[in-house]
């Protein structure tokens, strides 16, 4: 008998998988329509032309009407649909609605075929005679994406993952006995809800950034790829030129919106850590970035054409290729923001390597059109040391891609090739060098000439950068005393660049401000190269435990300090009191005052507060996220790295008893804390004497020894004993009445070689504190001016190529 299920909208279903469908269906008659467009030479072309505009046009409604309808399910909490349940719940604030959308994979590859809607509305308007042959390929990639969204299975192949399908039909659910009951949502009391990571403002607007730039990537691919299709291999680059821009601007802006949030955000400390899902975003942009300037070194003397078919197709190619890293699964162990595998691992694959093979082939088709001339560039000319920048921009993408394709590399050559030990300084090793390179360049390169140079005169004009350079590097080095060698090269490199960069706009263009992309530009990413470098090389951990305690391995001593609610203890140059707890919402905010002395009267006046906070979460887990006190010349990062998540008010109604107990999986040798110690698991004890303790000489007994270190480092000694008579087990606690403590030896976890030990703390004897760690990072706001510069001079080099196109 089919069951009649209670409170289900299945028409919101029904009508996204309508819409789903038609998104498919006429992304591929648009595409076909566009490819025969541009093929047939006849008086049809005139017919195609219309019908790839309609089917566009369906296309887009349907796209956005998906879009639309996953937003107003979040909204109005559709529990019945997995992709709801999955990524909301009903007390999400509604600024964070949007995040949910894009968590899961079926939204991000919904975004990302949006975006491609919206651009296609330009090119359209926009392209002329590139048109049909740009669109075709735009639509043959939403094909695909859209593909992505059919969750269809054909014998036993896997094809998209469906954002409609019922809770009840998804394979975590669909065999659980409450999904039998017709009113099984009666018994979902609310969703999963968004990751607490995602619930940030940055996290609105990062993704659909993010995603933006993906799509602005395939523009100039599709150019590429026109102009071999339609053999004009020469004509593309122009009208490319200012998407390619377009790309290099939001896929770069995307990118540091990412940093931004891990800096706001995330516990580790820093703008960027080198995380594999990071290092995908930021490879396409890199190779995007070299494929502009040997563009314009073909826009320019008609050289290059063959680099900048290369890179202009292989920055698409890698954004597929980082979809698949970031997506199939395979990034689950070396990045914490990766997706899980879907099983649409194998539809990636096809994805890359589909458009791999074709750019491949029409190469080879094309070959004698794309012959190079014989003639080099000399080596005083601009375009030689334009053409090496760009080496030196792909050597530091292979090199990134390399180190983050691991676990790839393993999974083909069945190797256990292991991630480097410490990533940072792996990465760092390799790129700051080649940074330092980059930086050189960007301050030397817009003074040479187009074919030739007089060198001479060159020099002339560099000599005020670069000794004011030379001069502002002494100095800087004098005050941070660097360690290494290649930090004050790259030290002197970007401060030149970003020198010689301006003295080229004051002097040489006359401050002529629509000619000043590149250098304005250049100036950006000297500054990004240099507030990095400060910032990261020069951070100082203030947070360093004063009480005469041991917070154990997780919480080294001279990164972390200990505050009691209450007390003031010195922090660096300041006095930090842990002054308050306070509970909003999901979040509970930790006030921390930090004072300075009066010099006169000795008195602490109190600076400024922070409010670190964690977010609590059952289900994903519980976040620590920081507060930072921004100042001009620095920053002060401080989060909180442990602290007692529960109410001791409401235990404090019996004064005298012990709290609930909390409950600790360990393995010998783990330590935990309490409020007045920290406790470690030394060993087990199987010789328990059993006449001792009245137990039965077949009960089995085991005691598990545990030291106890107080705040004065008295070691005191606990041994609960848990016991199995028959099939029943029961233990014996064990209390330290002089630290208000007990311990009970709850079960032994045998799979996992653990042991669950109890502890339960008198509220009488307890205090609210925190462990803390707090870092002062030198003037990143170098770093945050370097980020504004790229993006407006970026725009502004946008602005003139698009002017020159049209004129």
């Amino acid at each position: 008998m089919e069951i009649q299920y209670q409170g289900e909208h299945l028409g919101f279903g029904i009508l996204g998988n309508i819409l789903i469908i038609i998104s498919f269906t006429t992304a591929l008659l648009s595409a076909i329509s566009y490819y025969f467009s541009f093929k047939n030479k006849s008086d049809l072309i005139n017919s195609w032309n219309p019908l790839a505009r309609i089917s566009f046009s369906l296309h887009a409604f349907s796209v956005l009407g998906i879009i639309v309808l996953i937003y107003y399910l979040i909204h109005g909490h559709f529990f019945e649909y997995y992709y709801i349940w999955q990524h909301s719940n009903s007390v999400l604030p509604l600024k964070y609605m949007w995040a949910c959308l894009w968590e899961g994979q079926e939204g991000s590859f919904l975004i990302w075929s949006f975006w491609h809607v919206i651009l296609s509305f330009f090119i359209i308007h926009k392209a002329g005679s590139w048109e049909a042959p740009v669109m075709f390929i735009i639509m043959v990639i939403q094909v695909f994406l859209t593909s992505m969204l059919l969750g269809l299975e054909l014998d036993g192949i896997k094809i998209g993952s469906n954002p409609f399908i019922l809770l009840r039909n998804h394979p975590d659910f669909a065999n659980l006995p409450f999904i039998q009951m017709s009113d099984y949502l009666a018994k979902i009391k609310d969703g999963r809800g968004l990751n607490p990571l995602l619930q940030n403002y940055w996290m609105v607007i990062h993704p659909p950034t993010l995603f933006l730039g993906f799509a602005a990537t395939a523009v100039p691919f599709a150019y590429a790829i026109g102009g071999l299709l339609t053999g004009r291999v020469r004509e593309w680059v122009k009208p490319a030129l200012p998407w390619t821009l377009f790309g290099i601007l939001i896929l770069g802006t995307g990118v540091l919106m990412g940093g931004a949030w891990a800096y706001e955000s995330l516990s580790f400390g820093g703008f960027w850590a080198w995380d594999p899902v990071e290092n995908a975003s930021l490879v396409p942009w890199l190779v995007l970035v070299g494929a502009l300037h040997v563009m314009i070194i073909f826009n320019k003397n008609g050289t290059s054409l063959h680099s900048s078919y290369l890179l202009c197709t292989f920055s698409f190619i890698l954004v597929l290729y980082s979809t698949f890293l970031t997506r199939s699964g395979i990034l689950g162990d070396t990045s914490v923001h990766a997706f899980t595998d879907l099983g649409m691992k194998g539809q990636l694959i096809i994805y890359l390597i589909f458009f791999l093979v074709l750019t491949i082939l029409l190469s080879f088709k094309n070959r004698k059109l794309l012959a190079a001339p014989s003639e080099e560039d000399p080596v005083s000319s601009r375009e030689f040391w334009m053409f090496m920048g760009m080496l030196i921009l792909i050597i530091s993408a292979i090199q990134i891609s390399i180190t983050t394709s691991v676990p790839v590399i393993n999974k083909l050559f069945n190797l256990k090739l292991a991630p480097p030990a410490d990533a940072v300084d792996f990465y760092n090793s390799w790129q700051i060098p080649l940074a330092a390179v980059i930086a050189l360049l960007m301050a030397v390169g817009l003074y040479f000439k187009w074919k030739q140079t007089d060198l001479k005169s060159m020099s002339k004009k560099l000599m005020l950068s670069l000794v004011a350079s030379l001069i502002i590097t002494v100095a800087i080095h004098y005050y941070f005393q660097f360690a290494r060698v290649q930090l004050v090269l790259l030290l002197f490199t970007s401060i030149w660049a970003f020198a010689a960069n301006l003295d080229y706009l004051i002097r040489v263009l006359k401050g002529n401000i629509a000619k000043s992309g590149a250098s304005i530009a250049h100036m950006g990413i000297a500054f990004i190269l240099l507030g990095s470098l400060i910032a990261n090389s020069e951070k100082i951990v203030i947070s360093q435990n004063r009480l005469n305690v041991d917070l154990g391995k997780d919480f080294p001593n001279n990164e972390n300090i200990l505050l009691y609610q209450g007390d003031t203890l010195p922090m660096g140059e300041y006095y930090v009191t842990y002054k308050d707890k306070i509970k909003d919402g999901i979040h509970i905010r930790y006030e921390v005052e930090y004072l300075k002395a009066n010099h006169s009267t000795g008195q602490l006046r109190k600076e400024f507060s922070l409010f670190p906070f964690v977010q609590l979460n059952e289900r994903m887990g519980n976040v620590s996220e920081p507060s930072t006190k921004h100042f001009v010349e620095r920053d002060i990062y401080t989060h909180v790295t442990y602290a007692e998540l529960d109410d001791k008010e409401e235990a404090k109604k019996e004064n005298e008893g012990y709290k609930p107990g909390k409950k600790y999986q360990l393995s010998i040798c783990d330590t935990i804390t309490t409020s007045n110690s920290l406790v470690v698991l030394q060993s087990l004890n199987k010789d328990v004497d059993k006449n001792l303790l009245m137990l039965q000489e077949t009960d089995l007994a085991v005691a598990a020894n545990i030291l106890v270190m107080d705040v004065n480092k008295k070691l005191h000694q606990a041994n609960p004993v848990f016991i199995l008579r028959g099939s029943e087990a029961f233990n014996r606690p064990v209390e330290i009445t002089e630290l208000g403590l007990r311990f009970a030896f709850i079960k032994i976890i045998p799979e996992e070689n653990k042991f669950e030990i109890e502890v339960s703390e008198k509220v009488g004897n307890s205090r609210e504190f925190i462990i803390m760690k707090a870092i002062i990072f030198p003037y990143i706001n170098i770093l945050w001016i370097g980020c504004l510069l790229m993006i407006v001079g970026t725009w502004i080099a946008i602005v003139k190529r698009i002017k020159k196109l049209r004129s």
